[in-house]
This record gives C-alpha cells, structure tokens and sequence, in this order.
C-alpha cells in the first residue's frame, strides 16, 4: 500500500509496554508491532526515555526498555 503510514501515537507505544506479558521489550519488537522501521522506533523510545516514561539497559547484545512508574501512571490515565 502507498503512501504515507499513520502516525503512532506515544500512548500506543506505551500500552504496548503494559499489555505485555514480557516486563521488557526490544525496539525489533515494537517495529513489528507497529509496522516501522527498528530505527524509527528505537528513535521514539529514546525521545521517551528523555520524557521519563521508559528506561532502558543493554543486556547482552540488545538494548532493553521496560516502563518507569510515570509510564505507568501515563498508560493509566491516558486509558480513563
């Protein structure tokens, strides 16, 4: 399909977090997920770990990121 894809929005990547089974996630997940590139999304959890709402860590050879409790509280809030 052509065209531009839709925008995904900070609170749909962040319920991805809270729906998952998983208590982290990679970047190649979540571009599945949302159908994007990993660097377009590695771009976004970066932004949103400046913002407070994920933290990440290398583990082995992968960047891991899990939700900080203001992710949890804006997952919750943004769910009302």
């Amino acid at each position: 399909m052509a065209g531009r894809k839709r925008q995904v929005s900070d609170s749909e990547i962040l319920r991805q977090f809270a729906l998952s089974a998983e208590p982290v996630l990679v970047a190649s997940e979540l571009a599945e997920v949302f159908d994007m590139s990993r660097q377009g999304i590695f771009d976004r959890l970066q932004q949103l770990e400046e913002e407070g709402y994920v933290e990440s860590a290398m583990k082995a050879s992968a960047r891991v990121w899990w939700l900080t409790s203001e992710g949890k509280r804006y997952v919750a809030e943004s769910s009302e």
